[in-house]
């Protein structure tokens, strides 16, 4: 039953897996919008697991959507595998349903967003990184919410 959400109201956790940072969103089945949450260092000791548990205790999530990368012509990246490792393990460790979505242009659509907000005045500090990789976390859970749900490829 991976790919049915519970009937009554969720929430998901998203991540935009990379092997410096991982950008983490959440949203929920009432509202399908997602809001940012954090991004986490990777450093030498490499994912964070026990922050990421404090965020699934926190959010309590009945859904992990992970953003698959992939070259622009749909073919595997260097990054598909360990993303997919990282969806895998994020099932096995909180024995929550995990789902991969296509990422392709989510960073890109991602520091578009935020730039457009600093110049409307929405945002006053500068894009860094860390933003974008959240932000980016953000349009995986949309497109999720959008249509990939019924197309989501549990992992």
């Amino acid at each position: 039953m991976h790919d049915r959400p519970p009937d009554r109201a969720w929430v998901a956790l998203a991540f935009d897996f990379g092997r410096k940072r991982i950008g983490v969103a959440t949203g929920d089945s009432v509202t399908r919008r997602a809001s940012p949450v954090t991004t986490l260092d990777c450093g030498a000791a490499g994912i964070d697991w026990p922050a990421i548990g404090r965020l699934v205790g926190q959010w309590r999530p009945a859904r992990f959507v992970v953003g698959l990368p992939a070259n622009v012509d749909g073919t595997p990246a260097e990054l598909t595998e360990p993303a997919r490792a990282f969806a895998r393990e994020l099932e096995a460790r909180y024995a929550v349903p995990a789902v991969t979505v296509d990422e392709r242009y989510s960073s890109l659509d991602a520091s578009e967003a935020l730039r457009e907000a600093r110049r409307e005045g929405a945002r006053t500090r500068r894009v860094q990184k860390e933003d974008v990789d959240a932000a980016a976390a953000c349009v995986i859970l949309e497109r999720w919410f959008a249509g990939e749900s019924g197309r989501g490829q549990a992992s």
